[in-house]
């Protein structure tokens, strides 16, 4: 059993994090199938990645349904919890280059939880059609148009049969951004943002946050500005460090050292587009 954990708790974790974009679900998912394994016959067992694969995505399959409802009633806007890939000991938790982009995973929020379960089995771990019509106990036919549909709902090309790349780290964007705001000047500021910027904030109803998405170049440098100014007065200020989470750069903003955000962007064709702020104290209990 330690032997099946140590070399499969990886990859189990990579799977039940992207498929429920909560590192609390996945570390319970993945603990929670170890538990019932140990009273499977050891012959179910002959292939053991698929096997383990599949009791974690029928595990996921279920805790996104209840999730699903629960997020209905969620208070504003809600984001993926994010995950720490700098520690050293991250690659023995998750498989390095398996993970999709924070981006990424808000998208994944579209989807169905078939969608979802294909798209990442396909996307990020690089299983093959047949193995994930196994895992799913549906037809191979039937995934294919899974994932296009899946692939049409987050903006990609529905056909194209090529793996979808993870983003790679912007701490050029975090350190311009973060410069551009130390000049406190709107125009500055917007000239490295896309004209279809989006900064989605999460404080799930225990922190503040905007309740709605900001939209336009204006409003969202203008937001940006104001939180700088406001963090400048207060007591004992506030501390910006840059740490690697979900195998991007982002920004952790602490008071009294206790991390109060978490800032995750995605730039693209040469501008900001996206701005994740996290600030649901439930979603921050890494150090």
């Amino acid at each position: 059993m330690q032997e099946l954990y140590k070399r499969y708790k990886g990859l189990l974790f990579s799977l039940a994090y992207q498929l429920t974009g909560s590192v609390s679900d996945a570390e319970d998912a993945v603990q929670d199938v170890f538990v019932k394994i140990v009273d499977v016959n050891p012959e179910r067992l002959a292939e053991p990645k698929a096997y383990l694969c599949k009791m974690v995505t029928n595990r996921c399959l279920d805790l996104l349904k209840s999730a699903r409802k629960r997020r209905e009633q969620y208070f504003g806007e809600w984001l993926p919890e994010p995950l720490p890939t700098q520690a050293e000991d991250a690659s023995e938790i998750l498989i390095r280059g398996a993970l999709l982009s924070y981006a990424m995973l808000v998208l994944l929020e579209k989807l169905t939880p078939a969608e979802r379960a294909v798209f990442v089995l396909r996307e990020a771990l690089g299983f093959e059609y047949g193995d994930i019509a196994d895992l799913l106990d549906k037809g191979e036919p039937n995934c294919r148009k899974l994932l296009s549909r899946a692939r049409a709902k987050m903006g990609l090309s529905p056909d194209a049969d090529v793996p979808v790349q993870a983003e790679e780290a912007s701490e050029a964007w975090v350190r311009r951004l973060l410069a551009a705001l130390g000049q406190g000047q709107v125009e500055r500021v917007v000239s490295i943002l896309s004209e279809d910027v989006v900064l989605i904030s999460d404080g799930g109803g225990k922190a503040s946050a905007a309740v709605h998405p900001i939209m336009s170049p204006e409003h969202v440098a203008r937001f940006l500005l104001g939180l700088m100014r406001k963090s400048s007065g207060l007591t004992g200020g506030v501390e910006i460090e840059l740490a690697e989470l979900n195998g991007q750069t982002a920004i952790i903003a602490r008071t009294q050292k206790e991390i109060d955000t978490v800032v995750l962007l995605h730039a693209e064709e040469g501008a900001i587009r996206k701005l994740y702020f996290v600030r649901n104290p439930d979603k921050l209990q890494f150090r």
